[in-house]
């Protein structure tokens, strides 16, 4: 997997495609984002969180961003516990993603 530095030996094939999904959505910001925090959690989400992993993933890029950097309101669907550790993660994060 081009970017991923988790190897997806070790994940089952729900797992494996979100890898493959978060590093490859289309719009290199959302990739950095999106992969690099889904390298660091998917081996200790939760199934509740692998669903809200997917719901995430099927969001569109220039929406997600959007969220992800507070430029505008998350809708409530999408505003899970999981999302929020993925903004505090792109929080941490920005000096390598400005």
């Amino acid at each position: 997997m081009s970017g991923t530095i988790r190897t997806s030996e070790e994940l089952d094939p729900r797992r494996r495609r979100i890898v493959y999904r978060a590093w490859h959505r289309g719009f290199r910001e959302m990739d950095l984002i999106m992969g690099s925090f889904c390298d660091a959690v998917i081996v200790d989400l939760a199934e509740s969180e692998v669903d809200d992993f997917e719901r995430l993933i099927d969001a569109q890029d220039h929406e997600l961003y959007d969220w992800v950097t507070g430029k505008v309101p998350v809708p409530a669907q999408y505003d899970t516990d999981l999302f929020r550790r993925l903004r505090e993660y792109h929080s941490s994060m920005k000096p390598m993603f400005a």
